[in-house]
């Protein structure tokens, strides 16, 4: 690919147009740089609200933004629809989907994707939510279940069809939980008039003894217990030992019969191939110094989820949060406009301004530095800042329309089956019975 335009700047290639991608880009604007950012998609998801896609309360749409419109009126940018397949550091080059992109600097946005441990039977079968394709596949999977579970003549055959095995308490799995459990509570026997809400059952599992592990006790102790007065049973402390579509096992020899299993267990960086093993730290993270400049490189930077920032304040690097992403992106842009300008760069700090998830309608808990408070004015938070973050105004006003149509009637969003959902078998030598780890 050509990427020249007779321009006398040097060109900054942004791979991956997330949280951390669009700051970097928007901070080089009106900057001796060319920018050009690579991505698969052309639009920008917002993440956070993935899982309402998935429940059917918001449509895909709204929560994407075309990155090009978003950049519409920077003039030293470019957009591709591309993937990376290799980087080669040393011929400053990019191999990729439209051909090889020369670069005078580079910076790896690519984010994470779920990680399943290296469990073959799990990936399979069971179903991630990181992108709006898997969202939407996981919508579609689990309104097909409930339709298959019509069809089932006796307990026995129905229940693993209306049975939701939700594996990670974090954020994800936290909300995904509330709101399968608000589905059962106020919709099914609705849109469903066979069924009984009884039928129905949400496990929320995770490894660790608590949910929402990163938060504090009193968050933790809070998300518990709104998500058990919704029904939902939460079971913490529990390995997953393997699934196979039909039956998850747990160590110690529990069992559940569920055709549905959302993981949301753990994420690992996308990596690019053509970084050195010795860089790349554990998560499939790339190890990168104080300025997020990549180990052992002059010109390449990696930022957000798929960064390894190793300090002595941060042992274990910086969490996976959109802040992070956001904040490292207009750190980084600086730092390589001080390199262009033979100026001092100078050391990421990270400035954490606190966390916040949304169990359902009206409980929300939020850990604010030394302000922590739950409940309905932690709800009304959580929706302000996500309602803010969103990209375009014409999706705020769509997203602000939904959740007061889905409040006042308690049964919002269209849950329909646009597309059926269809699962590939497993080969032979896919088949793995490893345990998670």
């Amino acid at each position: 690919m050509n990427t020249s335009n007779n321009s006398k700047f040097p060109l900054v290639v942004i791979v991956g147009g997330g949280f951390g991608g669009l700051q970097v880009a928007k901070q080089l604007k009106d900057k001796p740089v060319d920018v050009l950012m690579l991505d698969k998609h052309n639009y920008h998801t917002f993440q956070p609200l993935l899982y309402q896609v998935a429940m059917g309360s918001l449509e895909s749409e709204s929560i994407a933004f075309s990155l090009r419109k978003n950049f519409s009126s920077q003039k030293n940018f470019r957009f591709r629809i591309a993937e990376v397949t290799r980087v080669d550091a040393e011929s400053n080059m990019l191999e990729t989907t439209i051909g090889n992109i020369a670069y005078d600097y580079l910076v790896i946005a690519t984010g994470s994707t779920t990680n399943f441990f290296g469990n073959k039977d799990i990936e399979h079968y069971s179903m991630p939510m990181k992108s709006i394709p898997e969202a939407l596949n996981l919508r579609y999977s689990i309104l097909q279940n409930i339709e298959e579970a019509l069809l089932k003549v006796g307990k026995a055959e129905r229940d693993p069809y209306l049975t939701f095995v939700l594996v990670g308490a974090g954020p994800t799995g936290v909300e995904l939980a509330g709101s399968l459990a608000e589905l059962r509570n106020h919709v099914l026997t609705k849109d469903y008039p066979e069924l009984k809400k009884e039928d129905m059952k949400v496990y929320l599992v995770d490894f660790l003894p608590k949910v929402l592990g990163p938060f504090s006790e009193q968050a933790s102790n809070a998300a518990r217990t709104f998500l058990t007065n919704m029904g939902v049973e939460v079971l913490t402390g529990v390995k997953v030992e393997s699934y196979d579509g039909e039956e998850i096992k747990f160590e110690g020899g529990k069992t559940i019969r569920t055709k549905n299993v959302i993981w949301s267990a753990g994420v690992m960086g996308v990596v690019p191939e053509g970084f050195d093993k010795d860089v790349i730290e554990r998560g499939n993270k790339i190890r990168v110094d104080s300025i997020g400049r990549v180990a052992g490189s002059n010109n390449i930077f990696a930022i957000g989820d798929v960064a390894a920032m190793i300090t002595d304040e941060t042992p274990k690097g910086h969490p996976g949060v959109a802040q992070v992403a956001i904040q490292m992106g207009e750190h980084v842009a600086k730092n390589i406009i001080h390199i262009i300008n033979g100026e001092q760069t100078s050391p990421f700090k990270y400035n954490d301004k606190g966390s916040l998830a949304t169990i359902g309608r009206n409980k929300a808990v939020a850990d604010l530095g030394k302000v922590k408070f739950q409940g309905f004015f932690a709800w009304l938070v959580w929706m302000f800042v996500h309602l803010i973050s969103l990209l375009g105004g014409r999706n705020k006003v769509i997203v602000f329309i939904n959740w007061v149509s889905s409040y006042v009637t308690y049964n919002g969003g269209t849950r329909l089956i646009i597309r059926k959902f269809e699962r590939e078998g497993l080969t032979e030598d896919e088949h793995l019975p490893n345990t998670v780890d």
